[in-house]
């Protein structure tokens, strides 16, 4: 008796060339899709953080400004003080840049112009409208506030 197998059973199992190399092909391309996929979604990912940061500066100087006087304390209108520690009312503020203000080398980026006018016609009283402006790149957040005599 011999011992040998049918040729049925002595067929290898497995793969072929041809089929390893289908594999890898699709395989190649889904990740190709993926990381170009993943490639774009990360260099847009510093956006939001930008934005927020031109947010945060400019809700932080156009708190401050609101927080003073509507008139000049010193009675003196027409004197706009010399630096950012003298400003005590509103007006002081109009013009200002962020040349008055001590960013972090990490915002130098960012620029800030303040706009201080009289608007009494929004609000129907007598009001000066406080406009910041942060500006980076091509990228520009505007706040406006009101800040009332009362």
């Amino acid at each position: 008796m011999s011992m040998t197998k049918p040729a049925a059973a002595r067929r290898q199992t497995g793969f072929t060339l041809v089929e390893l190399i289908v594999f890898i092909v699709v395989v190649g391309v889904g990740l190709a899709g993926i990381l170009s996929v993943m490639d774009t979604s990360v260099k847009s990912s510093a956006d939001p953080m930008i934005r927020k940061q031109a947010i945060a500066i400019a809700e932080s100087v156009l708190e401050e400004v609101l927080q003073k006087a509507y008139v000049d304390p010193d009675d003196s209108p027409a004197v706009v003080e010399a630096s950012r520690d003298l400003w005590d009312d509103v007006d002081d503020y109009n013009g200002q840049t962020q040349a008055a203000f001590a960013f972090p080398s990490s915002l130098s980026a960012y620029t800030l112009a303040i706009s201080v006018t009289a608007d009494s016609a929004t609000l129907g009283i007598a009001a000066k409208r406080v406009r910041i402006t942060v500006t980076r790149g091509a990228e520009a957040i505007v706040l406006t506030g009101y800040r009332t005599n009362y």
